[in-house]
């Protein structure tokens, strides 16, 4: 027996040896891709950071699981292209800038650096080489010409828009940064104010974007339903309502003009051109829709405000019924970018219509009824609950006795015959406005003339650079109060100008940015076409689900923009989707209900929890999704410093499934890190053959751990390919526990062969998971070459055989004999056992069997 004869320390000295596989890696190149024809590709990305200074728990899981991909990918044989960077425009960067005093750039650029090391600290094997940060000019250069080229083939244009926006900071928010209706820094009553604002025609592909869905077989149900969703495909009808004592009619968009006949009233949106004109010398009409536009104009805001309408005292004459009048309400929950900005309100059959009816005393009609509890559903409506379901139409003329669907097409028919409007189909979604009044953001590359009007910048003079000589010392957009940046002249007349003072919004970046990874260097376009044909699209993307809607739905977009401008050949950009759960941890409150970090606290002599300097009893709450707000945070530096990323990386897997949330927990990290050392002692103190020594004849014992050994190198292949990293990580557990037990009685000491193939094994499948000690383990074990560089272990079929099963031979019907099988056999092999048997042949007395029916694992039947 020989073995190698590392230096053998009391306990695993992680920081030397992580810091020292690190640089090996990079003196080596090991993750750099280029293109190569002669392996299948694989690209696999998480989505990339904000720079804001520190990584955290969620950035941990998130890497670590994007790293795991990655690895095994590569030791299977696939060419992996695996980058990072850095999503780095932003508020955050404007806000540290007026709260500190030091410049954007100088604050990201600082943030982007410490967090490098913190990443590269963890082991990733990323393609440093083409990092990449969206605030550099030689980035968002190409966005610039990417969205002159958008503005060449009409997906580009400019219109007045009602956004929110914030008094005191001068700005426009985005919805998710009105809460409660104030602004989300400032705190101020947010307003809806009319602003030119550039947009990206994205309904355009609103159709394809949804039938496409379809197609994303590897993404999760619950994201591509959420973007279904908010698409928002809808069919019904635009009709037109008169007016009493007015020439023009109001036009209405409805998904449901089968309840035309339970309409009792009409509501327009606050700023609706009506709205607008009959505001004129009506002050209370004006002040309302001043209140109206002091909320978000989220759906989500509208849908939970109060509903709130002003009567106009007009009158609408019901299509359907002349003598029939509707009032007309200014209503705050009408969006003016949906539909026509108005609609009709059936009280019955829509909740919102119920309660704004109710509200004001308008009644209601029931037309829908169920065909069965009928009474139970008219008592619900009469108690508040709008009835929603299907049924025939009641109270409704020509509709009555017609289903929902069917009434739905009549209806419509009636009105297309009296030319009061026609079918039409309606989507929720929105263009995409990108403009923002900020400084720190991607200039748009257009200039202002008085007399050409909007004029792109010439692709000679881009990049636009952000000026460096800012101040933050005025409320509002920086660039706007710029003394001379925006000062320039019209590249068509040559008369002065001004440049546009507005920003992309930072969608705008993340919408392309794993397109510029294929090439980075690239400086004429923003990728080559060669790079991206190859790598595109992302085999595996992997990110949170928070970002299931506006981000997936933009880079989707952009894609398929960038594929009608020549850019690429793809519409989809993301293969496969994997959305990670969030980090969790206890949280805990003082006697004054202060929240407190999880290192505020510690146990007493009894076990209870107290404050960790004063001792005062600590309340301990339930486990939620770490959060700054409520301390329940963990520092991912700490926990790299004092366990090792190895320690880390096996937490974040092994406790739950990717996709769901996984509780940090002190005693789980405790529990990785005596498993990180207890591999590393197998590997460091075992008795092995020598490498390359033969195999000798095994006992039961070990010929069983040999199998397991097989088995679990299956198993896990299988499971990494399934994304069930837990699972992978429990079958390793229990492949090198039974490993531990070589030597002692319960495993013959002539086991140690396998031991060494077992040991080798699971430094090659830990690999992925536990890079770092992976390396260590196969040094230690006498093996040259990197584990990064190492394929995977491939099991022997004839080990993965289940034990096995008798099987039980007949002939017409009376048992001949009984045969040995492996378990789950296929047939033909079972029929050749048994028709090889001596009673089976006597049997047959040399006939061939008419016919053999073989019952898997019980019984062979053979008809004479």
């Amino acid at each position: 027996m020989s073995r190698p004869d590392p230096i053998i320390a009391d306990r695993y000295n992680v920081k030397d040896t992580e810091a020292r596989w690190q640089k090996v890696w990079e003196d080596r190149g090991c993750f750099i891709a280029r293109e190569e024809s002669d392996r299948p590709k694989y690209y696999v990305l998480e989505m990339f950071p904000y720079p804001s200074g520190r990584i955290h728990m969620g950035h941990v899981r998130n890497y670590t699981l994007g790293d795991v991909v990655a690895r095994y990918k590569r030791a299977r044989g696939h060419n992996v292209l695996h980058p990072m960077g850095w999503d780095a425009f932003g508020l955050p960067a404007e806000n540290a800038a007026i709260q500190h005093g030091v410049h954007p750039a100088k604050w990201t650029r600082e943030n982007i650096a410490a967090m490098r090391e913190q990443l590269k600290s963890m082991g990733l094997s990323y393609d440093w080489s083409r990092e990449i940060a969206t605030c550099e000019p030689e980035y968002y250069r190409h966005e610039q010409k990417m969205f002159l080229d958008f503005l060449k083939a009409g997906l580009v244009y400019r219109k007045e828009s009602w956004v929110n926006w914030d008094p005191v900071e001068n700005t426009v928010l985005a919805n998710e940064q009105v809460i409660d209706g104030r602004g989300w820094r400032s705190g101020a009553l947010v307003e809806k104010r009319l602003l030119s604002q550039w947009f990206l025609k994205i309904t355009a592909f609103a159709q394809d974007l949804l039938d496409s869905l379809k197609t994303l077989e590897r993404w999760p149900e619950r994201v591509r339903l959420m973007q279904e969703n908010w698409i928002g495909r809808s069919e019904g009808a635009r009709l037109v309502f008169q007016v009493e004592g007015r020439e023009t009619g109001l036009e209405i968009f409805t998904t449901r003009p089968d309840t035309l006949f339970g309409a009792r009233f009409i509501a327009i949106a606050a700023n609706h051109p009506l709205a607008a004109e009959l505001a004129v010398g009506n002050p209370a009409l004006t002040e309302f829709i001043a209140e109206c536009n002091r909320m978000g104009t989220s759906e989500a805001a509208i849908e939970t405000a109060e509903k709130k309408g002003f009567d106009t005292g007009l009158k609408a004459v019901h299509p359907f019924d002349p003598s029939c009048t509707l009032p007309i309400h200014v209503a705050n929950f009408v969006l003016m970018d949906y539909g026509t900005g108005a609609i009709f309100g059936c009280p019955a059959h829509d909740q919102r219509d119920l309660d704004f009816a109710n509200k004001y005393n308008l009644g209601y009609t029931q037309v829908v009824e169920p065909a069965a509890d009928r009474e139970a559903v008219a008592a619900q409506i009469a108690a508040g609950t709008a009835y929603t379901g299907d049924g025939a139409l009641i109270n409704s003329g020509f509709l009555d006795g017609l289903t929902v669907e069917a009434a739905k097409a009549t209806a419509i028919d009636r009105v297309e015959s009296q030319g009061l409007g026609a079918r039409t189909v309606n989507f929720r979604l929105r263009d995409w406005g990108v403009s923002r009044q900020r400084y720190w953001g991607c200039p748009i590359p257009i200039i202002h003339c008085e007399s050409c009007g909007a004029v792109p910048v010439p692709e000679s003079e881009l990049p636009v650079q952000l000026p460096e000589d800012v101040r933050f010392d005025t409320p509002g957009n920086p660039l706007a109060h710029h003394p001379t940046w925006k000062h320039v002249a019209c590249p068509v007349c040559g008369k002065p100008a001004r440049r546009e003072t507005d920003t992309f919004d930072t969608f705008f970046e993340s919408s392309w940015y794993f397109a510029r990874y294929t090439s980075p260097n690239s400086t004429d376009t923003g990728f080559t076409r060669a790079a991206a044909d190859y790598w595109m699209p992302v085999d595996q993307y992997i990110g949170g689900i928070e970002h299931a809607v506006l981000h997936l739905l933009y880079s989707r977009f952009f894609t398929r923009a960038l594929r009608q401008c020549g850019y690429l050949n793809v519409a989809e950009p993301f293969a496969g989707l994997l959305t990670q759960g969030m980090i969790c941890h206890e949280t805990y409150k003082d006697a004054d209900g202060a929240w407190l970090f999880p290192t505020d606290v510690t146990d007493a002599a009894d076990g209870s929890p107290v404050h960790a300097v004063t001792g005062a009893p600590v309340t301990v709450g339930r486990s939620e999704k770490m959060s700054k707000s409520k301390k329940n945070v963990v520092d991912p530096a700490g926990i790299i410093d004092g366990y090792g990323a190895d320690t880390a990386r096996l937490f974040m897997l092994s406790d739950s499934p990717p996709d769901r949330d996984l509780d940090w927990t002190e005693a789980g990290i405790d529990g990785a890190w005596r498993y990180v050392n207890r591999l590393w002692r197998m590997a460091v103190t075992a008795d092995l053959p020598a490498i390359g020594c033969p195999m000798p004849e095994l006992g039961t014992e070990a010929a069983k751990l040999r199998r397991l050994v097989h088995k679990t190198v299956a198993l896990v292949g299988d499971d990494l390919d399934r994304f069930q990293f837990n699972k992978a990580v429990a079958h390793i557990r229990e492949m090198t526990n039974a490993l531990a037990e070589v030597g002692t009685p319960a495993v013959e000491s002539d086991a140690a062969w396998v031991l060494r193939e077992g040991l080798e094994a699971a430094a090659r499948l830990i690999g992925p998971m536990m890079p770092h000690l992976a390396e260590e383990m196969w040094s230690a074990l006498g093996r040259d070459g990197l584990i990064a560089e190492t394929a995977w272990p491939e099991a022997d079929p004839a080990l993965l055989v289940e034990d096995s099963v008798t099987v039980a031979v007949q002939v017409n019907g009376k048992l001949r004999a009984t045969i040995e099988l492996p378990k789950n056999a296929e047939a033909a092999l079972a029929e050749r056992t048994a028709l090889e048997q001596p009673q089976v042949i006597a049997a047959l007395a040399g006939k061939p069997p008419r016919k053999v029916v073989v019952v898997p694992n019980r019984i062979v039947n053979v008809v004479a």
